[in-house]
């Protein structure tokens, strides 16, 4: 008799995929309410001046994605996803240390660079569940991962907030001992998703950032989902780039406060992606997820601009966090319109178009903010950065709904002939 197909390895495989970037989110967390407060302290505690310092940090790393991400992604598709997701856990853990011992404002930028180099294992993670996973069951297995990023953020925010307190280098050396760790169990556990039959040669004509995003050009729907992919990405980077410059501004709160927030938010996104992500795709269906998704988002900033109070600002974090239904939708779908083979290009890619978005995301969101804080704005309007953030996920919401009501319409007849 016959040996049952390989369900339980998958489900263990994405299970260490699971804790892999629950790791790498717990250090990201713990660090996101710390960093702008560290830069403002280079900078004389000078809000608008750490605003636009910190704006050129998050357009450094996002360059280093730019051009690392799809040779990474190419690496993978080459050698297998281990190795990257290995190396690039290991990288991580270094750099933080590098930034817990930086003395300078050029010595945190350059921990910032190498960190975008080594932030790799997010795509190269979703690409390993795109080899382990059914073409139609990757979305909600996406939604399932992505729950990993709320718990992250639950967690991570918090203790960095409290670890900020005691000492601002200390969630540094936490979150290096978590990349660590991650890179030790990993060493010891994760096994290889790629077999070499399924494995493509290494070319620098597809590794390097614009030969990647060709194939992203080679289907109609692919490159429309492309477009949505960045216009969401822009706007998410208004929460990294102003959330605790623009709380602590308007609202006065404290790291603690910062954090306890940004945990909350962790709360409702894990909620979201564990629980509501495959029910909302079953009843919905992709095309609707994705419109209620981005549509939640767009309401979620405009409360986060026009909030009076802090309590009221509370308010748009369960709201906002209904945009998480969409990512997962989105990024299914995307995986369905490439082969096997191109899985961890098509990786690759999106983060590459991920990364040309945090190249403006970060300096257009803090210059924004900066700029609407200051004496020579036309009106004081602090919320301005999320403000246009609401307007891009708006427009998502009308590209995603456009594309997939046209692939649709052009499958019907080739359905049809098939018949």
């Amino acid at each position: 008799m016959t040996t049952p197909p390989v369900q339980q390895p998958r489900r263990a495989a994405v299970g260490f995929i699971f804790v892999t970037i629950l790791l790498d989110m717990l250090s990201v967390g713990m660090i996101l309410p710390i960093l702008p407060k560290l830069i403002e302290s280079f900078a004389n505690n000078n809000t608008a001046e750490a605003a636009r310092i910190y704006g050129i940090f998050g357009t450094a790393w996002a360059l280093m994605q730019f051009f690392a991400s799809p040779v990474l992604g190419g690496l993978s598709d080459r050698f297998g996803r281990r190795p990257v997701i290995l190396l690039s856990n290991f990288g991580l853990g270094l750099d933080y240390v590098l930034m817990a011992l930086a003395p300078s404002l050029l010595w945190l930028f350059v921990g910032r660079v190498i960190s975008g180099i080594t932030s790799a294992s997010i795509s190269t993670a979703f690409a390993y569940i795109a080899d382990v996973t059914p073409a139609e069951k990757r979305a909600a297995v996406f939604g399932k991962v992505g729950a990993a990023f709320g718990l992250g953020f639950i967690f991570g925010p918090a203790i960095g907030g409290l670890l900020g307190g005691v000492d601002p280098r200390l969630p540094f050396w936490v979150a290096a001992g978590l990349s660590l760790a991650n890179a030790l169990y990993g060493f010891l556990i994760l096994p290889e998703s790629l077999p070499k039959e399924r494995r493509s040669g290494f070319r620098w004509k597809s590794a390097n950032p614009l030969g990647a995003l060709r194939l992203l050009r080679s289907n109609a729907t692919l490159a429309a989902l492309a477009v949505v992919v960045f216009c969401t990405e822009v706007a998410h980077i208004a929460l990294p780039a102003v959330f605790v410059l623009y709380t602590t501004y308007r609202y006065g709160w404290d790291q603690t406060t910062v954090g306890l927030a940004l945990a909350f938010v962790g709360v409702c996104t894990a909620v979201v992606q564990g629980f509501a992500v495959a029910p909302a795709l079953r009843l919905l269906g992709e095309r609707r997820a994705m419109i209620i998704g981005y549509g939640g988002g767009a309401l979620g900033f405009l409360i986060y601009a026009l909030a009076p109070t802090g309590a009221l600002f509370w308010i748009g974090i369960p709201v906002m966090t209904i945009w998480g239904i969409a990512k997962p939708a989105t990024s299914g779908l995307m995986t369905r319109l490439v082969s096997p083979e191109q899985q961890g290009k098509l990786q690759g890619a999106t983060t590459s178009v991920n990364s040309v978005a945090q190249l403006i995301g970060p300096f257009l969101f803090t210059m924004i903010f900066a700029y609407f804080i200051g004496g020579g704005a036309p009106l004081h309007l602090p919320g301005a950065p999320f403000l246009l953030a609401g307007a891009l996920l708006a427009l998502s919401m009308l590209i995603a709904a456009s594309a997939i009501t046209a692939m649709n319409r052009d499958q019907a007849p080739q359905a049809a002939s098939d018949r």
